[in-house]
């Protein structure tokens, strides 16, 4: 809607004084009524406008680091304000918004248009990279499209550049019950501690460097799980085939220390029994009920 598409302009506006000036929060609101009242006299949409400006400012930190995990290459501070505080409005509309009022292609599409109208010559494309990588990567809800993961081995696919990631389901032994460490993301689902592989790196090493990293276990890898293959897009190379292969892995049953990552938000040990209840991507059903059936023979 046009009206939308205003409100989201004046928030940009009101977010790059902000971030020119290094204004306070206070400060903020303060320059965001009096764009309003100066751009949008009499809209009806004011309600909209504020809750996505104050939203934003709340949520700013956890935004910048998504940004930083979705486009390693670009530290924040050499991305132009313009084009930093258009992600911040459209991850906080992709992450944190109703999904029924603003869905997530439109979070993104609104994202490009305010690039095109207000950034640079590649802004729009720069926006789409980071915003795709979010929600390809990080979230990764497009796993779920069986057609995809059917056609990841045609000939439109076998030219992408291709990334390999290790990941496991982590497993350990607390009296006498069976616990299992699971990270949960931005989009709400549970999921597997994963990362991606060193140019040449032994597979079992990569995945137990990677645990130690994301979740400060040392783990001993027992078996392969299996693998799978998806889709997803990178910030400066488009589209890109990734490659995960999963194990079964044992650790002691310590306390989990997340690495702080914009696309993870928890980490936690669940019982063997309650983790069949929980929310996961359809692509690691396959792998957490091989795991699950191997543990309970155990």
């Amino acid at each position: 809607m046009a009206n939308r598409h205003l409100s989201r302009s004046i928030v940009l506006q009101s977010l790059f004084e902000t971030d020119f000036r290094k204004a306070s929060e206070n400060d903020a609101m303060e320059a965001f009524r009096r764009n309003c009242e100066e751009f949008s006299p009499g809209m009806g949409d004011i309600s909209f406008m504020e809750s996505l400006m104050k939203g934003v400012l709340l949520k700013i930190n956890d935004l910048d680091e998504i940004i930083v995990r979705a486009a390693p290459d670009w530290p924040l501070d050499k991305i132009s304000n313009v084009d930093r505080n258009i992600l911040r409005v459209g991850l906080y509309e992709l992450l944190f918004s109703d999904k029924d009022e603003v869905p997530p292609k439109v979070a993104i599409n609104e994202a490009i248009e305010l690039a095109k109208s207000f950034g640079g010559e590649n802004s729009s494309k720069f926006i789409n990279g980071v915003l795709g990588a979010v929600y390809k990567e990080l979230g990764e809800p497009g796993k779920n499209d069986d057609s995809k993961k059917k056609n990841s081995n045609s000939a439109s696919t076998k030219d992408l550049p291709q990334e390999f990631l290790g990941g496991a389901v982590v497993y350990a032994t607390e009296n006498d019950e069976v616990y299992v460490a699971l990270v949960h993301d931005v989009f709400g689902h549970w999921t597997l501690s994963k990362g991606k592989m060193d140019q040449g790196e032994d597979e079992k090493e990569g995945t137990t460097r990677k645990i130690k990293e994301e979740l400060g276990l040392d783990i001993k890898i027992e078996e392969e799980l299996g693998s799978n293959q998806y889709i997803a897009y990178d910030p400066e190379k488009g589209k890109i085939q990734k490659n995960v292969k999963y194990f079964l892995a044992q650790s002691s049953f310590k306390d989990l220390t997340l690495e702080q990552s914009g696309g993870l938000d928890d980490a936690k040990w669940f019982r063997l029994k309650d983790i069949l209840d929980l929310n996961f991507y359809d692509d690691i059903m396959e792998i957490i009920t091989k795991a699950v059936k191997i543990l309970v023979s155990k």
